[in-house]
């Protein structure tokens, strides 16, 4: 069981069974924890939403207990302005906020649920993601082993795992009853996240983008 899990103790899960058409200026990413990623790239200016739920598997209407067993990754779905910030520019920016040298989940998270991968919508995008790999690969001078996968169905996750970051609602963890936005800073802080990825990224780390990593 993963620290995550732990921290999210008596939270129920009510389920979303409607898939997520995909939209023009649309981006999915799975870099680990959704929560994270979802925090993240919400400070990105030109990001207008940022929505939390699974992708890349077979099975339909997944949730959070059964989602990695039918394929699924944690990801995230971003709107954004394409008149303030490119796809690329928004995959270079997501690349230098995750570990992209670890296939085996990411951080303290570890299975294939967790690993990284970028779902371009579209030909257009699937080149620019590419691009966008292949110079940070050149940048760190290591292999990214964050895949480009194809086009995947987007399921919201549960509503509780929305904007869990910044959630004032309390929930029973290991250490009492805390609100949910202190539980993910306990669980942040303890995964890890931010110094991995200052490790691996340097000075590249979050792209420069204030309050990310922070």
């Amino acid at each position: 069981m993963s620290l995550k899990t732990l921290l999210m103790g008596a939270a129920t899960a009510s389920a979303i069974a409607a898939a997520a058409p995909a939209q023009a200026e649309t981006a999915v990413f799975a870099g680990g924890c959704f929560w994270c990623v979802e925090a993240d790239l919400e400070k990105v200016p030109g990001v207008r939403d940022v929505v939390s739920g699974y992708a890349g598997g077979e099975t339909t209407n997944p949730t959070y207990k059964n989602y990695e067993r039918g394929g699924h990754r944690e990801v995230v779905k971003v709107d954004f302005d394409e008149s303030t910030l490119s796809y690329g520019e928004l995959v270079d920016i997501f690349l230098r906020t995750i570990d992209v040298t670890d296939a085996g989940g990411q951080f303290c998270d570890r299975g294939f649920g967790y690993s990284s991968a970028i779902h371009p919508l579209d030909e257009t995008q699937a080149k620019a993601a590419k691009a966008s790999v292949a110079k940070a690969e050149k940048s760190l001078g290591r292999k990214v082993v964050t895949p480009v996968e194809p086009p995947a169905v987007f399921w919201p996750a549960e509503d509780y795992h929305q904007a869990y970051y910044k959630s004032d609602v309390r929930t029973l963890t290991r250490f009492g009853y805390v609100t949910r936005a202190d539980a993910y800073k306990g669980y942040r802080k303890a995964c890890g996240r931010d110094q991995t990825v200052k490790r691996v990224w340097g000075d590249q780390a979050f792209q420069g983008v204030p309050g990310i990593g922070s």
